[in-house]
C-alpha cells in the first residue's frame, strides 16, 4: 500500500477519534494510537490533511452541506462524514493532488470502511464539489 493511501487511512482514524471522541486535535495528532509503523511520509501526509481539515472546517463543512439533497451533514456515519471532510479540504487547497485521484482514493476507502452504499455516495458528493469548485474558478 502507497504512502499516501497509508496517510488517508490514518487521517480518516484521526478525525474519527476528533469527531465521536471528542479527542483534543493535538493528542491525536501525537498519533501514539497507531498500532503499526508508518514511514515518515505517511505520517506528514495525514497531519497535513487532519491539521488542514480541522483548520478550515467551517469552510470543508459547508461545501459537504452544499452537495447533500434532503441530507443534514450531522445525520452521516462518522466514516463517512470523515472521508468527505479530508477530501474536500484536499479538492481546494492541496493542488499538488489531482482531484481525481482524490475521488479515487475516497472512494476506494469508503468501499473498505464505510457500508455498501458508501462509496456511491461519497463519489457523488465530491464530484459534486469538483464540479463547484471547477465553476468557480472560471467566474
Amino acid at each position: 500500500m502507497g504512502s499516501r493511501r497509508s496517510a488517508r487511512i490514518i487521517a480518516l482514524q484521526a478525525l474519527y477519534q476528533i469527531d465521536i471522541c471528542n479527542r483534543p486535535v493535538e493528542e491525536v495528532l501525537s498519533f501514539d494510537w497507531l498500532d503499526k509503523q508508518y514511514n515518515e511520509d505517511a505520517i506528514a501526509f495525514s497531519r497535513e490533511l487532519v491539521k488542514g481539515t480541522i483548520e478550515h472546517l467551517g469552510f470543508v463543512d459547508e461545501k459537504i452541506r452544499n452537495q447533500l439533497e434532503h441530507w443534514d451533514l450531522e445525520r452521516l456515519s462518522y466514516i463517512d462524514r470523515s472521508i468527505l471532510r479530508f477530501s474536500t479540504y484536499s479538492i481546494y487547497f492541496q493542488d499538488d493532488v489531482p482531484d481525481t485521484v482524490v475521488i479515487n482514493e475516497a472512494v476506494e476507502l469508503a468501499k473498505i470502511f464505510g457500508t455498501d452504499d458508501s462509496y456511491r455516495f461519497v463519489n457523488g458528493v465530491l464530484d459534486g464539489i469538483r464540479k463547484e469548485k471547477i465553476k468557480n474558478l472560471e467566474k
